[in-house]
């Protein structure tokens, strides 16, 4: 009977330690308030919840400030664009550091962002600041500022 409790509690502690998907674990971060605020009004809570893998490259509350508050306040109130915006900061695969290549890389929004990798890992000229959050869906890159599409 001890046994069968101890397998049985060291299943739900396995199932416990998986990993948050994408946005719990931007949530959980506590640095991505006005991103996760963002896929909310946008209602892509569900899709960043989803089986992915996605890449995402999540503007922090610092870059999101950088933004003048008109130009934000119009953005949140404009669900299309919203939508626009952050699907562009998504990639429909799990891309870890070591896998970047410096070119152009697809994004969910359907354009494309281009990535460097000399001094330093830039995407559309925003420096990636932290690298390889892991999700159960994909993985976080931290930019330093909000990437528009062209």
């Amino acid at each position: 009977m001890k046994k069968l409790f101890l397998a049985s509690a060291l299943v739900l502690a396995a199932m416990g330690a998986r990993a948050a998907d994408l946005v719990d674990t931007a949530v959980s971060a506590g640095n991505f308030n006005t991103l996760v605020a963002a896929v909310k009004q946008a209602d892509l809570v569900a899709t960043l919840k989803g089986t992915g893998p996605f890449t995402v490259f999540a503007p922090t509350d610092e870059a999101f400030a950088k933004i003048p508050k008109e130009q934000l306040d119009a953005l949140l109130k404009d669900k299309a664009k919203l939508t626009q915006v952050l699907t562009y900061h998504v990639v429909p695969a799990k891309v870890m550091a070591s896998d970047v290549k410096a070119g152009k890389v697809a994004t969910v929004q359907g354009g494309s962002l281009t990535v460097a990798t000399q001094g330093g890992v830039t995407v559309d000229q925003a420096k990636v600041v932290k690298t390889d959050i892991t999700a159960s869906n994909g993985v976080i890159h931290v930019i330093d500022r909000v990437l528009m599409p062209q």
